[in-house]
């Protein structure tokens, strides 16, 4: 089975927790934040990394927290906004999944194999996955040294 490597969006690639007041737009469900959140590392020099692995058979997915609090209308509207960013930022990744799912939800659920790999800022998802998981530190670096 073929290894994947999830990154997680806000405050890993995207940089939702740097809007200015980006809580209060969440609370008061307007999508702002999700829309105007700048790149945390240089995505030119991610894509061509994430395209030069799915090259040599990895697999790349995304797994996303949707806002804690949201309503099921504003929580799709989340998800548009999430998949937007995705095809805006890196236009030349082709994700093999892309999962943007309820608050909490254990991100360790969608992992394939005991070899998948990922990449977020919050501890606690770090230590329930069962592989391989990074905080945003040195993300470009740790995936070059991937093969």
């Amino acid at each position: 089975m073929k290894r994947t490597i999830y990154f997680d969006m806000d405050g890993t690639i995207a940089d939702l927790y740097g809007v200015t007041n980006w809580l209060e737009y969440i609370m008061e469900e307007n999508t702002i934040p999700y829309e105007v959140a700048k790149p945390l590392l240089r995505l030119s020099a991610l894509a061509k990394i994430l395209n030069r692995l799915q090259r040599e058979g990895f697999k790349i997915g995304i797994i996303s927290w949707l806002s804690k609090s949201g309503s099921e209308e504003y929580n799709k509207k989340v998800a548009a906004e999430k998949e937007k960013w995705l095809r805006t930022h890196l236009k030349s990744v082709q994700f093999d999944e892309i999962h943007i799912v309820k608050y909490g939800t254990t991100k360790d659920n969608f992992r394939n194999t005991d070899k998948d790999i990922l990449f977020d800022d919050e501890e606690k998802n770090r230590k329930e996955w069962c592989g391989q998981a990074y905080d945003v530190n040195n993300i470009l670096e740790i995936l070059k040294g991937i093969s």
